[in-house]
């Protein structure tokens, strides 16, 4: 990675920050967010791991608001770990792939189906998930 990543944390509360990850680390209690447009000089924000939902690592943070992101994989792409949905608490669903759940870690990072997707990965906090359905 060649700086700090781009990033959309989403809380369980339905609050969303929009910045640059700057100690991210999966299963870590916090990490610390440089807001969007903020002044390298202000202040991090940080960010408690449990009270999230998901963590988006973007290709930008406006994205396509008209564009509906695919929930069916491509046919004949090589894809890498094990097809899953995942439906949260409050009953949003994610496509993609996985190579490390585990109902008992605090997280696992889920690759969208879709390539067109403004999400590259996602880090995926369990205790925000209601169900978990390989396909």
């Amino acid at each position: 990675m060649t700086g700090p990543a781009k990033i959309v944390v989403r809380y369980q509360n339905g609050s969303i920050v929009k910045g640059y990850a700057q100690d991210f680390a999966p299963g870590a209690q916090y990490f610390h967010v440089r807001e969007e447009g903020a002044k390298t000089s202000a202040p991090l924000t940080r960010v408690v791991m449990q009270e999230l939902k998901a963590v988006f690592f973007v290709r930008d943070f406006v994205g396509n608001g008209s564009y509906k992101e695919g929930k069916s994989f491509v046919l004949g792409k090589p894809l890498s770990g094990r097809k899953v949905e995942v439906t949260f608490q409050d009953n949003e669903v994610l496509v993609g792939t996985t190579t490390g759940y585990d109902p008992i870690r605090p997280g696992f990072f889920l690759f969208p189906a879709d390539d067109r997707s403004n999400n590259v990965r996602m880090y995926i906090v369990t205790k925000a998930v209601k169900a978990v359905r390989f396909v």
